[in-house]
């Protein structure tokens, strides 16, 4: 979870480049895929985080924020290169917290006007 927040941060405050991002040429899945570490069902959570992070830097790319792109693309690299690392640094298992994350991910419908009485 803290890694999922320290990069989108990251991502936001670069600057935006010239140069193009290639989420898909960079084989992202390929990386997070081919690590046996993360393939065991105790790291699910790792997976969706590195998954999410992926996702973000592809939303990075179509919105043409390449230098933002390219450094989220280099964190996900970083992170599923030494799993262990990233499982023990990501490690946090405070249920309360993940419920939180979890609804806090909900989309929420904006209220209608006419369901909101004047004082």
């Amino acid at each position: 979870m803290r890694i999922l927040a320290a990069a989108l941060i990251l991502a936001a405050s670069t600057a935006m480049a010239g140069a193009a991002c290639d989420v898909k040429g960079a084989k992202l899945e390929e990386a997070i895929a081919g690590k046996s570490e993360l393939r065991e069902a105790a790291n699910k959570q790792t997976v969706r985080d590195l998954r999410t992070l992926r996702d973000a830097a592809i939303v990075l790319e179509t919105y043409k924020y390449d230098a933002e792109c390219e450094r989220l693309v280099a964190i996900v690299r970083a992170l599923a290169a030494n799993p262990e690392k990233t499982i023990e640094r990501g490690g946090d298992t405070d249920e309360e917290k993940a419920e939180d994350l979890m609804e806090a991910r909900e989309p929420k419908a904006p209220i209608a006007p006419e369901t909101v009485k004047p004082k």
